[in-house]
């Protein structure tokens, strides 16, 4: 009897060694495997990335400047520069990064068109607060690989508890929403914001 209960015994320990040392070898292969990080981009890619990023600038500096004019003929040139941009090799990673990064391409040419089309420097700051919104997500969802950005806020930017953002390629603060003529503070309030974030190179 007592041969009998050894030979069970036995029976069960080869049993849950042969389960879980053979039978795990037979996981399909894909469900081993890990999603795969973000690929490095292109130097083309970077380079497109790099003229927007460099086209965003202008309109913002002109801004700083209540350069209405300036600012409308930066957003024109701003428009081209979004054309260009080729997201398509993004397709090539395993997330939804492509379908992403579209969506606020889309919404960055959309609100730079409104501000060609702005009647007044108020309007078109506001589109220009609408930009700034959706560049900020779509250079973190295609991991940024340029050199550092700021993402700055003003929290007075339209009037009281009314912010806005903006990026900058420098940690100093020149409010674009202010700037060095406004109808109120006039220069007073050029410096009026913080820096939130840094968007570095992934």
């Amino acid at each position: 009897m007592k041969k009998i209960f050894l030979i069970a015994v036995l029976l069960v320990v080869v049993f849950v060694v042969y389960w879980f040392k053979f039978r795990a070898d037979d996981t399909p292969e894909a469900s081993k495997q890990q999603a795969l990080k973000v690929g490095k981009h292109s130097t083309a890619f970077n380079s497109s990335i790099d003229s927007l990023v460099q086209a965003y600038l202008e309109i913002k500096n002109a801004f700083v400047e209540a350069d209405s004019l300036k600012a409308k003929q930066a957003g024109n040139a701003f428009v081209v520069f979004v054309s260009r941009v080729n997201i398509d090799e993004l397709k090539k990673d395993t997330t939804s990064i492509f379908e992403t990064a579209a969506g606020f391409l889309n919404d960055v040419k959309a609100s730079a068109e409104g501000m060609g089309k702005g009647q007044n420097i108020t309007d078109m700051r506001q589109d220009f607060k609408s930009i700034s919104d959706n560049m900020y997500p779509f250079l973190r969802a295609i991991h940024y690989e340029g050199k550092n950005l700021y993402w700055q806020n003003c929290p007075m930017a339209f009037g009281e508890d009314k912010p806005a953002n903006w990026i900058s390629n420098t940690k100093e603060i020149l409010n674009p929403y202010m700037g060095k003529k406004h109808p109120e503070y006039k220069s007073s309030m050029l410096h009026c914001g913080e820096v939130q974030d840094t968007i570095k190179a992934q």
